[in-house]
């Protein structure tokens, strides 16, 4: 938890920059300053969505620590890298490469499901989902000042120090309790994603499918939120540090909203956990495309931000109760792969959206999203036989 914490908070330091950042650049027109924002967000998260499956069938295989380690490490070189760019398309290249190599969420996913009691799934994946909001909390707040003050290739830096001392952490303190053996001699044929899983249980398709809508929907406003204070405040004038309260402030609210959650649902039901979380963030997420000021922002996004919070801890747990132990790995790359192509999505559709209909319309565009998906977790929560496993139902 502690590592995955810092890993999360030393990306969220710089991820939300990278709009000022490409402005440091050049990059000064409002369409083209929107369509650099969305592409390198959203390659990133579509470069990880093809290499998250790959990396889930080598956890199977070789074990789950080392792919934390994988991820966390990797991490720090490239994000270290960003601090020498000098234009767009070096920025463009190392997230794309950063997308193939990272994905610590997935990695420490995995670690965790295989270390933690079954009938205990939900509160655990809670507390890590918490740990990962509580780093993206952290990590604008730091991000916002450090770039204020010191800029933003500082800020990279910050970040690939934080990912060091997480991997440090994780290789001498984390202890794997059952490594796997490989399955075949070959490496490259124990990377092959297992995709006989997708034959199972068609509750494991439909959680995809959630997955795969939240985390666009998601993924829809984030890497606007810069801009969107722009416009809301007209100037430019402590941006960064704004930007950084409102998106820290939100990971606040998930954060409470993932822990409550994966320890409530362990009696109120995975599924209509998931119900009330996707509902309460479209009710929210409405107002958001309408409000005047940051502060009336800041209130939304907090309330949306505890509902989103509960989303992934009850998918994940309903997730790990539909496998066995020994392909986690492959499932969650999976999982991990569908989440990853709705972020990639995401930035690009919000791009679009403000380009074509302004700062507002992705708010509304997030929140259709979400209402699309309580409608199919409520057709999902009706039909309890498929919810199989320890309290889901």
């Amino acid at each position: 938890m502690i590592a995955e914490f810092l890993a999360i908070a030393g990306f969220s330091t710089s991820n939300p920059i990278i709009p000022l950042y490409l402005r440091d650049l050049g990059v000064t027109d409002t369409a083209a300053l929107n369509a650099w924002t969305g592409a390198i967000n959203g390659l990133a998260a579509f470069v990880m969505a093809l290499a998250a499956p790959i990396w889930g069938a080598l956890a199977d295989n070789y074990g789950r620590k080392l792919m934390l380690l994988r991820a966390m490490g990797g991490g720090a070189i490239l994000m270290g890298l960003l601090a020498i760019t000098t234009s767009p398309w070096q920025v463009l290249v190392l997230k794309g490469i950063q997308g193939a190599i990272t994905g610590t969420v997935a990695a420490a996913t995995v670690l965790t499901a295989s270390l933690v009691p079954a009938n205990q799934i939900g509160y655990y994946m809670g507390l890590l989902q918490m740990a990962v909001f509580a780093g993206n909390s952290a990590g604008p707040l730091i991000g916002g000042v450090v770039t204020d003050i010191a800029g933003a290739r500082v800020n990279f830096l910050v970040t690939s120090a934080l990912l060091a001392i997480a991997a440090i952490m994780v290789h001498r303190r984390v202890v794997e309790i059952d490594i796997p053996k490989p399955k075949q001699r070959s490496v490259i044929r124990n990377a092959i994603p297992d995709f006989s899983v997708l034959k199972g249980p068609s509750v494991l398709k439909q959680i995809f499918i959630v997955i795969f809508f939240v985390q666009m929907g998601n993924a829809i406003t984030g890497p606007i939120i810069p801009l969107v204070v722009l416009a809301l405040q007209k100037s430019d004038v402590f941006a960064g540090s704004i930007s950084g309260v409102l998106i820290g402030v939100t990971s606040v609210a998930a954060a409470l909203g993932s822990v409550v959650t994966g320890k409530v649902s362990q009696r109120f039901g995975y599924g209509r956990a998931l119900l009330v979380c996707v509902t309460g963030a479209f009710l929210f997420y409405i107002p958001q495309g309408i409000v005047m000021n940051v502060w009336q922002l800041l209130v939304l996004r907090f309330i949306s931000g505890f509902f989103i919070g509960g989303t992934m801890p009850t998918a994940n747990a309903l997730i790990a109760l539909h496998v066995t132990k020994e392909k986690q790995g492959s499932v969650y790359g999976l999982s991990s792969a569908v989440s990853n192509m709705g972020g990639s999505f995401g930035p690009v559709l919000g791009a679009a959206a403000a380009t074509l209909a302004g700062y507002q319309s992705v708010f509304f565009l997030s929140a259709l999203m979400f209402f699309g998906v309580s409608i199919g977790v409520w057709r999902l929560v009706r039909k309890p036989k498929e919810l199989v496993g320890h309290n889901v139902e």
